[in-house]
């Protein structure tokens, strides 16, 4: 059995987001936009894990993940571990936690809403269901569920 297992090999420098909710790795790594920026990124999907019954894993070299990137994180996978590599040691451990409302990270959906008509408007959400990512913007009142955020 053990010559079943694939090795991944450890990082210098970089991040690496564990304890992603399974089957969602993909769509962190489009929602942080970090295919073909030139780094390399490791994903692997469905994961055994002690904490749930399977979890999803990114290591990115060389890169730290913004402020922004780790509000979108915590829109897409509350409860993410996010360690940050220094010198093949973890530096850093962050959490990422799910915000009650958040500002310029995504896109209403309601193309009569202020934000998609005035210049300079800016959107705002407020969180309203964690379980299955539910936001509604402040402003026109959609409610955008999680397959459905565009972000910015």
């Amino acid at each position: 059995m053990s010559d079943n297992l694939m090795r991944v090999q450890p990082i210098r420098n970089g991040t690496v987001i564990d304890h992603i909710k399974a089957g969602r790795g993909r769509k962190v790594l489009d929602a942080l936009e970090l295919i073909d920026k030139g780094t390399t990124i490791t994903l692997l999907m469905h994961v055994p894990s002690k904490k749930n019954s399977s979890k999803d894993v990114i290591k990115i070299e060389d890169r730290e993940l913004s402020e922004s990137e780790s509000q979108k994180l915590a829109l897409l996978s509350p409860g993410a571990q996010v360690n940050i590599i220094r010198n093949f040691v973890v530096a850093e451990k962050n959490v990422a936690s799910l915000p009650s409302s958040i500002s310029e990270m995504a896109l209403c959906s309601n193309v009569n809403c202020i934000t998609n008509n005035e210049r300079g408007a800016i959107t705002n959400f407020n969180i309203i269901n964690n379980e299955s990512l539910s936001i509604q913007c402040v402003y026109c009142g959609r409610k955008i569920t999680e397959d459905n955020i565009e972000f910015i």
